[in-house]
């Protein structure tokens, strides 16, 4: 529920706030016709002069290459169903939409520099902390990166680094824009979509019919994500991925935003922590190695656990000891991500391996220790079980609400 505390707070933050990600959706960047929709992007370019003429580092991150491609291609939006033919739209469209945002940025003087990522540029910690240096010296030299997904080789990565579709670290681009918001410790991220922000139902149960905007939410509720189910028309996501990726910005400790890009005083009004869309407002802070365990980090395989290890990692002060292990799936190596579930398969944390899997698998014993010649041998696989696989501050619990 909102109050003013609350809503004190959440206005000095955005107007405070020197680093934000602000995502143009779909709607937003093309018309039904597939073209760039200047009328819609002109005003928010002319904002972002003005909030990077006032001290503030921009990133946008941009959907619509996909949009232009397929109307540049003059395809039915069905063909876009084929990936091979959203990727081909990916590959003509990207061009296009930099070349409009280049006219668009021109006349106020704003450098543009192209950033494409993939999976693998979360998956890969080398690569993770690359991306990291090459956004803080484009921020720090006054450019304006435009970052979408490089459709065109992601699927083929995703081969390549065996992730499967339900593992993705992103399969769209609110939560591309959140990764890269909580990557960057950006204080918010905007997500500028064509609806007014997060509804509430109306007299009629009815999202339309008398439904107000939710202002202002502090827990991410099973409630709240039941309110938000349906995709958007155009893009690959709808209002379930903007809440996906405003919890993650919650949990990186900034604030973000949902509200409507076809207006053109919306991202101003958000800056000056004027009403505008729905405010997401974190209480808490997760530290950026937990936050790429959660989140960024591709799953390699998964340890099955016991009741006990389960309680006393959700206890929230053991590590995970091989005595806990009741079993490894998949492969892995050492410094890997692992998904921890219980004996039901449910996963409820994460965490950094320390053994790839053949080393952890030789760590299970089945705790019985021998007597007599076997005293010694009943030793070392004690000792063995009381190794430490995945140590706590490498460990991440997942809220499954």
């Amino acid at each position: 529920m909102e109050n003013r505390g609350s809503e004190s707070e959440q206005q000095k933050r955005l107007r405070a706030s020197r680093r934000a990600v602000i995502k143009l959706g779909t709607g937003i960047v093309t018309g039904s016709d597939g073209l760039f929709n200047a009328s819609h992007l002109e005003p928010v370019a002319r904002t972002i002069a003005l909030l990077k003429k006032g001290g503030r580092q921009i990133v946008l991150v941009s959907s619509g290459a996909v949009g232009l491609g397929r109307g540049r291609l003059g395809l039915h939006r069905d063909r876009l169903n084929d990936m091979v033919m959203r990727q081909a739209c990916a590959a003509v469209g990207q061009s296009l939409l930099m070349h409009e945002y280049e006219n668009l940025f021109q006349t106020h003087g704003i450098q543009l520099a192209q950033v494409l990522l993939t999976e693998g540029d979360f998956v890969d910690r080398t690569r993770y902390s690359n991306l990291r240096e090459t956004m803080e010296a484009l921020l720090k030299l006054g450019v304006l990166p435009i970052v979408n997904e490089n459709d065109t080789v992601s699927t083929a990565e995703l081969d390549y680094l065996n992730i499967r579709a339900g593992e993705r670290i992103f399969s769209d681009n609110d939560r591309l824009a959140a990764l890269v918001m909580s990557h960057i410790d950006a204080d918010a991220l905007v997500l500028l979509t064509d609806v007014d922000g997060l509804m509430e139902l109306g007299p009629s149960g009815s999202k339309t019919a008398g439904a107000k905007v939710i202002p202002l939410v502090e827990e991410i509720t099973p409630e709240l994500k039941a309110l938000a189910l349906g995709p958007s028309e155009g893009g690959r996501g709808g209002m379930l991925t903007k809440l996906a990726a405003a919890e993650i910005a919650m949990q990186a400790g900034g604030v973000a935003v949902i509200a409507n890009g076809t207006k053109a005083d919306t991202l101003g009004q958000i800056f000056e922590g004027e009403p505008a869309g729905t405010v997401f407002l974190s209480k808490t802070r997760m530290a950026g190695k937990r936050r790429w365990i959660a989140y960024a980090a591709g799953v390699r395989g998964r340890v099955i656990v016991n009741a006990g290890a389960r309680e006393a990692l959700t206890g929230g002060k053991a590590s995970l000891l091989a005595s806990g292990v009741t079993g490894v799936e998949g492969e892995f190596e050492a410094a890997e991500v692992v998904s921890i579930v219980d004996a039901e398969g449910l996963e409820f944390a994460r965490g950094i391996s320390d053994f790839s899997r053949g080393d952890a698998q030789g760590l299970i014993g089945d705790g019985k220790s021998g007597n007599g010649a076997h005293a010694a041998e009943g030793a070392v696989r004690t000792s063995k079980r009381a190794t430490v696989l995945v140590k706590r501050d490498n460990i991440v619990l997942l809220d499954r609400k």
